[in-house]
């Protein structure tokens, strides 16, 4: 099991779809990889010799923020906008969409399972 930015990847798929299972890689920037590199986008991650393996490694540590650093920077970032009291900082706080999107009805990923009202039943 080949061992990339802290994280095993499936050695049975492909290389593009198994550096997608790294915090900070999409499907683009793995193809981007396999093209700097010159890897096969067929071929799957048990077929890369020690060697491949290594200079994904490096180029991953060399060109990109991923895992751990990334997750930091974003919270980080969440920290700074609720910190100044900004709009999206203020939204962030509360527990509510960011983005603009409609309260009165949906939002119940971000607001959480709907609450009963006390006396609202007529």
């Amino acid at each position: 099991m080949a061992r990339i930015a802290g994280v095993n990847i499936p050695t049975a798929k492909r290389v593009p779809i198994a550096l997608t299972y790294i915090t900070g890689i999409g499907p683009h920037t793995a193809e981007q990889i396999c093209a700097a590199l010159n890897i096969d986008r067929a071929r799957r991650v048990n077929q890369l010799n020690d060697s491949e393996v290594l200079a994904i490694r490096e180029y991953i540590d060399a060109n990109l923020t991923v895992e751990g650093d990334l997750r930091r920077e974003v919270t980080m970032n969440i920290k700074r906008l609720m910190d100044l009291g900004c709009y999206r900082g203020l939204r962030h706080r509360k527990g509510l969409p960011v983005r603009g999107q409609r309260t009165h009805t949906n939002a119940r990923t971000r607001k959480g399972p709907a609450k009963a009202i006390a006396g609202k039943k007529k």
